[in-house]
């Protein structure tokens, strides 16, 4: 079930070029990541499901830059599961204009232990079903 997250763009989010420095993408996708997995929690806390989940590799591919004051859209879903492990995808627009997409691969975790576990069905059937989406391997 993907999740939409917009976003306004800070002028200090920007770099010497005036458009968004690129380490501040993976900023806005890990924003966009958190808000969606604490709405669909109980009481907006995921760990109260004593789980949590780690990025162990990340993505993006630019298409287009953002600058100062753009309102940036984030599609965010589920693209794949394993079976510690899985992957969330995001799609990252400016109006109709394609800015970047991206894939986030992560393991999930025991809350505070950070030991590694088999995704919760709990938060598989919050999260959905992966989408078909294309976005970066």
């Amino acid at each position: 079930m993907p999740y939409q997250h917009q976003l306004r763009v800070r002028y200090g989010d920007c770099d010497r070029q005036a458009v968004v420095y690129n380490a501040n993408y993976m900023v806005y996708i890990d924003e966009a990541t958190e808000v969606w997995v604490r709405s669909v929690s109980p009481r907006g806390d995921y760990r109260e499901l004593n789980w949590e989940w780690q990025v162990v590799r990340a993505v993006l591919e630019w298409h287009d830059s953002a600058r100062d004051a753009d309102i940036v859209t984030i599609d965010v879903a589920i693209v794949r599961y394993g079976k510690t492990s899985f992957d969330f995808g995001f799609i990252g627009r400016i109006e109709d204009s394609l800015i970047f997409k991206a894939r986030t691969v992560c393991v999930s975790m025991v809350a505070v232990t950070l030991e590694k576990i088999q995704i919760p069905e709990a938060v598989r059937a919050a999260l959905g079903e992966p989408v078909d989406w294309d976005v970066p391997i």
